[in-house]
């Protein structure tokens, strides 16, 4: 690195407290869906306060719901929305930036896991707890906190940046294709998911659907007599495990050294409303992965196929069919090359840092990647974030020094990427 480089490298670690902070500040705001409102002031306080001028950007499912990227949803978007700040270029002559991060989290429950409230942050042994530590709002501070550095350290920049916090990645992607849709990309975009200092060159689609079907209600005592829906429901779980299986037997040549990418998760059941009576209701919902090799078409076809087969070898099923609705996620994945000018500096600027070069990751998750990659300016888009541990899980943490280096990676990146003015 050059004496500009370390000079910004500085202005990071001179930032450390405030970022951490930062972090703690977003990560009390228990942002879970259709709670985001407490998470997006924090973030355009913080934002307006370091002189990036935010704004907002709506989620109007009128006219969004006519692109192709588009999730449909049961919910409201009345009264949400997320925030975008762009910090301009200084001249001309670089490549511009886009930082996205997303500030929803998901449930806490069962609460009782936790060893403290996971909205009450803490730090210990050199790790950051509470909801949303890891996945992902330590990530937004290390990204706001780059864009920070390079001001305080006293340099312009040769192209836009934006710093773009989201919702509903956890869901149906809408918030970023949302941004995506009011115009706001750039030449490269980096998302500071927590699956370490790799780079991100694939991750699987992915498809939430909810089953309903019916059955006969009747008192316990002639329980013979009726039809427990939700005993129903096991004859179309063993199905949809078979369909499981087929998606991993057929997957894109990136996955082939990944046990099991495609996964099905049962992750809502619903259903009765009294011990004593047989249940005549109920509902499961799910989510399927699916590999490059198939798209959100084909395996919304597979499930409804595979939901239709095993309905109609069962006497009462056949008669009665289940209901199958898709909505949130319906989000092919994409496997890029790890030779994108982007991936080449990113790694660039982790090697330098640490005299390694970062692994290249394969994701069995999907991220806000899939609107930048299927409907943006180009596909050097990826993930590179800090080390978090018990995501989505009970006592939730992220390795502070890992948000540190991540900031000082993407700050590196900036005056690399788009270059650096006096």
């Amino acid at each position: 690195m050059n004496a500009r480089e370390n000079h910004l490298i500085k202005s990071v670690e001179s930032l450390r407290a405030e970022m951490i902070r930062f972090a703690r500040d977003l990560i009390a705001q228990p942002s879970t869906l259709g709670n985001e409102a407490g998470a997006l002031n924090v973030m355009t306080a913080e934002l307006d306060s370091l002189g990036f001028a935010s704004r907002r950007v709506t989620i109007d499912p009128d006219t969004l719901s006519q692109h192709p990227g588009y999730g449909p949803v049961p919910w409201s978007y009345e009264g949400r929305y997320n925030v975008v700040a762009l910090r301009p270029a200084d001249q001309e002559g670089g490549k511009s930036a886009l930082f996205n991060g997303h500030l929803d989290v998901v449930s806490i429950e069962p609460a009782d896991r936790w060893e403290k409230n996971p909205f009450e942050p803490y730090e210990r042994d050199g790790w950051l707890y509470g909801r949303g530590a890891g996945d992902m709002k330590a990530g937004i501070a290390a990204m706001t906190y780059a864009v920070r550095a390079v001001q305080k350290a006293g340099f312009g920049l040769k192209a836009p940046v934006f710093i773009e916090a989201v919702i509903e990645e956890e869901c149906s992607g809408n918030g970023a294709l949302a941004c995506l849709e009011a115009g706001i990309d750039a030449d490269a975009v980096l998302i500071p998911e927590p699956f370490g200092p790799t780079i991100l060159t694939a991750q699987v689609g992915v498809a939430w659907f909810k089953v309903t079907l019916g059955g006969v209600p009747i008192h316990v005592l002639d329980a013979g007599g009726g039809v427990n829906a939700i005993e129903k429901c096991y004859l179309l779980f063993e199905a949809l495990r078979t369909l499981e299986q087929d998606l991993n037997r057929r997957v894109h040549p990136a996955f082939a050294a990944v046990p099991h990418p495609a996964n099905l998760n049962i992750g809502i059941i619903k259903g009765g409303d009294w011990p004593s009576t047989v249940p005549a209701f109920a509902e499961f919902h799910c989510r399927i992965g699916y590999t490059p090799a198939a798209t959100f078409s084909e395996v919304q076809e597979k499930v409804r196929k595979t939901i239709a087969e095993a309905a109609a070898a069962d006497a009462w099923l056949s008669k009665h069919p289940p209901r199958v609705d898709f909505y949130g996620f319906r989000s092919d994945g994409h496997h890029v090359s790890s030779d994108l000018p982007a991936f080449k500096t990113l790694g660039g600027c982790h090697r330098d840092l640490t005299g390694a070069d970062p692994e290249i990751f394969i994701s069995t998750a999907t991220t806000d990647l899939r609107a930048f990659v299927h409907f943006g300016r180009g596909q050097q888009a990826t993930c590179f974030g800090p080390v978090a541990e018990n995501i989505h899980a009970e006592n939730e943490r992220v390795r502070i020094d890992s948000v540190l280096h991540t900031a000082k990676a993407y700050a590196l990146f900036l005056a690399r990427w788009c270059g650096l003015t006096d």
